[in-house]
């Protein structure tokens, strides 16, 4: 069974940083793509940024400039730069894999770590 593991949140004063991190363990399996989510209070999860095996990032508007994800050395693990952060920030921020273990792709979440921007 493959898990995603977070971590990295905290809290942190309008204008400073943090560093996410994500490993997937697990088995024998392939990532698609990785990525991360936030979900501020509500149900609504929202993209922040993915980064694809092939090395292609993408960003929601909100986390351009400021945010930059990528990968380590063995590709199984990723990272989220937070710079700039802003109170509307503030949300718990998940993991997000589309990974393939033989034929089969499937979706995984890891548990979240929650980021509060607040002074």
């Amino acid at each position: 069974q493959v898990h995603l593991v977070e971590s990295g949140g905290g809290l942190v004063q309008p204008g400073g940083s943090l560093r996410l991190s994500c490993a997937a363990s697990g088995g024998s399996f392939s990532i698609v793509n990785m990525g991360w989510y936030r979900q501020a209070p509500g149900p609504q999860r929202d993209v922040v940024a993915i980064i694809t095996n092939e090395g292609v990032t993408n960003y929601a508007d909100s986390a351009k400039g400021r945010f930059t994800i990528s990968r380590g050395n063995t590709k199984n693990t990723i990272y989220l730069q937070m710079n700039s952060l802003k109170p509307e920030d503030t949300a718990d921020y998940y993991c997000n894999a589309w990974i393939t273990i033989g034929t089969t792709t499937s979706n995984y979440w890891g548990q979240g770590t929650r980021v509060t921007v607040s002074s």
